[in-house]
């Protein structure tokens, strides 16, 4: 099983999401530890390459789980966050753009 790598405040930000919403998350990403493709989700390669999202659909409202899992070694968390319109924040979008950035310059150490 592959191990969850979180960058920058990922982890909290997913702790933040009310219950409902951090259950379906845990279980997407549960799916993608296990090698198996979450239920709902689309690539995001204007961040980077190998880049996709959650989509999580809830009573408490819509969430996104931002990551890479194409690596062996982990599934790299880039950003999690609730979506308050149709198109996605460009801020939510450069966020996760620097941590992708971050995350391939801690690979290549």
């Amino acid at each position: 099983m592959k191990k969850l790598e979180w960058i920058g405040n990922s982890y909290k930000d997913l702790c933040n999401f009310p219950e409902d919403a951090k259950d379906s998350a845990g279980y997407q990403l549960h799916l993608l530890q296990i090698g198996e493709q979450p239920t709902d989700w689309k690539p995001m390669q204007t961040i980077g390459q190998g880049v996709q999202e959650v989509r999580i659909h809830e009573d408490s409202g819509a969430f996104r789980v931002i990551y890479v899992a194409r690596f062996e070694e982990a599934v790299y968390i880039l950003h999690a966050f609730q979506k308050k319109t149709q198109k996605t924040a460009q801020s939510d979008i450069e966020l996760a753009r620097e941590r992708f950035k971050t995350m391939t310059q801690r690979r290549m150490k």
